[in-house]
């Protein structure tokens, strides 16, 4: 009887070892998830303002205002103006007269 009740006594502190072991994994893996859904947060935030950036700098406004202040591009003559065909021609583009 007594080597039972130290069986049962042994079985009941290896439960109870096996419990606290598996409480203390779920919650440092939980605090590791709330660790990589605030850095993936921080990541979508950047991200967004990344694409915000691109857009702007995509603008063709800003695009004609470097190329003409940065480079000093001008727009070309529209009788110097050129138009290649899908077959390699060449085709003078004669824009209509304003009147």
């Amino acid at each position: 009887m007594h080597k039972l009740n130290a069986l049962l006594l042994i079985v009941a502190v290896l439960s109870a070892l096996s419990v606290v072991t598996s409480q203390h994994k779920s919650r440092r893996i939980f605090a590791e998830l709330q660790h990589e859904d605030a850095q993936a947060k921080q990541y979508k935030e950047e991200y967004d303002k990344l694409l915000l950036e691109q857009s702007t700098q995509g603008m063709h406004s800003r695009i004609e205002r470097e190329a003409t202040g940065t480079l000093k591009m001008k727009t070309p003559d529209p009788q110097r103006t050129r138009v290649v065909t899908a077959n390699g021609e060449s085709v003078v583009v004669v824009p209509p007269k304003e009147e």
